[in-house]
């Protein structure tokens, strides 16, 4: 009985510590107050319950009225994105900048509080805990969990047992999409918020089709391959969050405007 290799644990665990890393850095350096991590995780989870709620009803039967097709699901999901994620942003944002609780120098903060809870708290802590779960339960071949866990892993998730040369590959595409994720909701974080407080629609106009491009590729990867699917995906994020940096340099260089953005 062959047990998973710890290479896997670098996925998580690189994850975790740049996410964390980077949190810590810019509550040290810059503005990150703690209720604007609290912001961003109803924003994310939001999101995420409203998609779940969308995709556990109807994605059995859209599979089935589209054959399949991955252009059609990329629309089903990349569309979903865009709106609950976001939109889910712009609009928590929006009440909280009419509330007074969010300003613009909260907008990097808001966009990395919404990569933490995606790639740290979603993603790489459940994943490495259930790694390690694993991996202590198979070094005891000799037990009954042991006997139970092994073909439903090796049926499930047969990459968990490639050797470590054939397992760094994807792991480092596993990572790569973790940075992607953090570049993508870095930027419409950033976007939705400076929208608000600056009044500027061109801002949310840009963020939508970020959250949309994103999620669209993700079916095709059976065509175009994982590495090219996960470098096109980081080329995009990469490129968004530059473009949002530069888009929102001079509203993110002057104070914020005296009145508040009307909330209705």
């Amino acid at each position: 009985m062959t047990n998973i290799d710890p290479v896997y644990f670098i996925t998580p665990a690189a994850t975790l510590a740049i996410v964390v890393a980077l949190v810590l850095y810019w509550r040290s350096r810059r503005t990150f107050a703690g209720k604007v991590l609290l912001y961003s995780l109803v924003a994310y989870a939001g999101a995420i319950a409203l998609k779940y709620a969308v995709q556990i009803p109807t994605i059995g039967s859209f599979e089935a009225a589209t054959g399949g097709s991955p252009v059609a699901l990329g629309v089903y999901y990349g569309a979903q994105t865009a709106v609950f994620e976001v939109g889910g942003a712009y609009m928590v944002a929006r009440y909280l900048v009419s509330k007074g609780r969010l300003s613009a120098d909260d907008s990097e903060a808001y966009g990395l509080g919404l990569a933490f809870w995606e790639n740290a708290v979603f993603f790489a802590a459940p994943l490495l805990l259930d790694y390690l779960i694993y991996y202590a339960i198979l070094s005891g071949p000799g037990t009954s969990a042991a006997h139970i866990l092994y073909p439903v892993l090796a049926k499930d998730s047969p990459g968990l047992f490639l050797p470590p040369q054939a397992a760094l590959p994807l792991v480092g595409y596993a990572i790569l999409e973790r940075v992607s994720s953090l570049f993508a909701h870095l930027a419409w974080g950033v976007l939705c918020v400076l929208s608000v407080v600056w009044r500027k629609k061109v801002y949310l106009a840009v963020a939508l089709p970020i959250g949309f491009l994103i999620d669209f590729l993700v079916p095709f990867a059976g065509r175009i391959g994982t590495g090219t699917l996960e470098a096109t995906i980081f080329a995009i994020s990469a490129l968004a969050f530059a473009g949002a940096l530069h888009l929102t340099r001079s509203t993110r260089s002057q104070r914020e405007p005296p009145q508040a953005p009307a909330s209705g």
